[in-house]
């Protein structure tokens, strides 16, 4: 009797719940998005489903929206992501690199994800510091307890999938940084490879870090090249989404250089927008056009402001680049974004901050 009152006062709060959301749906400023999910929810409810599929989706959802209430209020701070092996001792070369590198991108401004685990996960948080580092960790029975660093801090999180793990480790990223590590760390690699060149990732800078003389990424790409690039698997610009590197500064420099003069982007129906932190002159347009026009499926790359779509955009005031993008060659795309980051005249404020978004 009990367990049914329990559940009868459950259901009954979600009937006003719902109620009263239905009642402010019409003013609520998200609505078409927020009805599309309940409808989906409604079409699942009628179908033949099973138990199985409603807890992935119920947990699935639960993990979603831990990840974006933690993160809203960190929504215009740049965040990188740091990927490594759990196994690597505090003693090993590749971890010093790690927490080296954490250290100095917080100098900079930046923000660190990891894991949330041991190895190179925890050396990013102790560069870090516990203010400047958010835990993503996955509920595993082995290697993944939370490090002490982050331990018992609101800005951790523990999934239950890795699916929507990692969806918040690229979604919420301006910049990954890779470290040696096992399938895990290559599967991370390989997938940030795969969105980037398929677009539905970034643009982000991905660069990969190895201990000085290190030979695992070095040895990494040269079996891209050798084995991917030269046999026509990807393109032969495809490289240009990343950079293997041994040395701290050229890894920090790969990543405020990115951000220099690009500030982010999106697609408004067929045209991407690119917004840029300051606006480029007739001259340097005209270069880019000369230069990528191999990449437009129609028409040239203008100049623009905030197109109507984006009046709602946090970026409204922001110069923009405007093109039709085949959406298929994002190494050039790539190779575009530095080309536009040795262009325009940042202000002063703008080369010390690259990281303020």
């Amino acid at each position: 009797m009990t367990s049914s009152a329990s559940s009868f006062d459950t259901l009954e709060s979600l009937q006003t719940d719902i109620a009263e959301l239905f009642e402010r749906l019409p003013t609520l400023k998200h609505r078409q998005y927020i009805q599309q999910a309940l409808a989906t929810i409604v079409r699942l409810a009628e179908s033949e489903v099973d138990r199985l599929d409603w807890k992935i989706m119920s947990a699935a959802l639960i993990d979603m929206e831990r990840g974006f209430q933690l993160f809203h209020n960190y929504r215009h701070v740049r965040k990188v992501t740091i990927f490594g092996s759990a196994r690597l001792s505090p003693e090993s070369p590749e971890y010093r690199m790690a927490a080296d590198f954490a250290r100095y991108v917080t100098q900079l401004g930046f923000m660190v994800m990891t894991g949330g685990g041991g190895g190179i996960m925890q050396a990013g948080h102790e560069g870090a510091g516990r203010e400047n580092s958010f835990g993503l960790n996955i509920q595993l029975p082995f290697e993944q307890q939370a490090n002490p660093i982050i331990e018992g801090d609101p800005k951790l999180i523990h999934f239950k999938y890795f699916f929507t793990r990692k969806l918040f480790l690229l979604k919420e990223s301006d910049a990954i940084a890779l470290f040696p590590g096992g399938f895990g760390t290559q599967d991370e690699a390989f997938e940030c490879m795969t969105l980037s060149q398929t677009g539905k990732f970034g643009p982000v800078p991905v660069v990969l870090i190895d201990r000085p003389g290190g030979d695992y990424w070095r040895s990494w790409s040269e079996y891209i090249d050798k084995q991917l690039v030269k046999n026509g698997l990807v393109s032969p610009e495809d490289p240009n989404l990343y950079t293997v590197t041994d040395d701290l500064v050229v890894a920090c420099n790969a990543i405020t250089r990115f951000y220099q003069v690009y500030h982010s982007s999106r697609y408004v129906g067929d045209r991407l927008v690119i917004r840029l932190r300051t606006a480029l002159s007739d001259a340097e347009l005209e270069q880019l056009n000369a230069n990528f026009s191999d990449i437009l499926v129609t028409g040239r790359i203008e100049k623009s402001q905030a197109l109507p779509q984006e009046r709602q955009d946090e970026t409204l005031e922001l110069p923009r680049l405007v093109l039709y993008f085949n959406q298929r060659d994002l190494g050039r795309l790539y190779q575009m974004i530095a080309a536009i980051n040795s262009m325009g005249a940042p202000s002063p404020e703008d080369r010390a901050h690259p990281e303020l978004k």
